[in-house]
């Protein structure tokens, strides 16, 4: 599927240079310009766009009104922001944007965002279909949003393969990366029992993300040879096991059972 791109920026040199990394991330994509927030609003309303690359400081109407408006219109595009002052993230996502970028842009972090993009067009249709059959659908896939050395993310909660308590905080970790989130793991457990399992006294896992459980019998690589002998986790997305506790055992061979995945002999 083609994705159509608009990038709405006041500076033409950056535009440019958006257009350039777009032409070269995706060469069968629709990229279309707009100078200001005037502009921009008369090409989405007479045309489609999947995603919209949007600065926050421009003459007039500034990024962040413009997806104020946006955000009021069915079938809006994903935004994504693309902009020199990092300060105005939190109300960037407190508006449903999918990413919020920092100049000068990266190829990687655009490839990033427009993946993102992706995955929030498709929740949004699958939300629409779902308006229309009667019944309800958020607006957008529930998200941490994390603030880490000078940058603020969006990370999707199906993305997080699993929690785990480090000291004062908690590492949230994906496919892709780690990042640190200043939280607890119990409010993860009280709100969303569905959606995590306990496994450890510090760790929790995606249960859609369990695929094996396995007894495991093996030395350590230190100098002082410690051995483990224990249960542990494997999980979709990542090669690291988990620890599994004794007390957790039971509960993590149910929720296997449950989702079909591997139970390993005791040998």
């Amino acid at each position: 599927m083609v994705t159509r791109v608009l990038v709405v920026d006041d500076e033409a040199l950056a535009r440019q240079r958006l257009v350039d990394m777009l032409a070269e991330l995706e060469p069968q994509a629709i990229v279309g310009e707009a100078g200001d927030a005037a502009a921009a609003l008369v090409r989405l309303d007479q045309e489609p766009w999947d995603v919209a690359l949007l600065d926050v400081q421009m003459p007039g109407l500034d990024g962040l009104r413009l997806a104020a408006l946006l955000r009021q219109k069915p079938s809006a595009p994903a935004l994504v922001f693309v902009t020199a002052h990092a300060e105005h993230a939190i109300q960037a996502f407190e508006l449903d944007a999918v990413d919020y970028l920092t100049k000068p842009v990266r190829l990687q972090r655009l490839r990033q965002a427009l993946d993102k993009a992706r995955r929030w067009r498709a929740h949004a249709g699958s939300a629409e279909t779902a308006a229309r059959g009667g019944a309800a659908a958020p607006s957008s896939p529930p998200a941490l949003i994390i603030h880490e050395r000078g940058r603020t993310e969006r990370v999707w909660l199906d993305d997080v393969v699993y929690l785990k308590a480090e000291l004062k905080y908690v590492t949230v970790r994906t496919p892709q990366r780690s990042y640190i989130y200043d939280g607890a793991l119990h409010e993860f457990e009280r709100t969303q029992p569905q959606r995590w399992l306990r496994v450890h006294r510090n760790a929790l896992v995606a249960r859609q993300r369990l695929r094996a459980l396995e007894r495991v019998h093996e030395r350590s690589a230190s100098p002082q040879g410690e051995a483990f002998d224990g249960w542990v986790v494997r999980l979709d997305g990542v090669p690291e096991r988990l620890q599994v506790s004794r007390r957790q055992l039971a509960a993590v061979r149910e929720a296997l059972r449950g989702e079909g995945a591997v139970l390993a002999s005791d040998a």
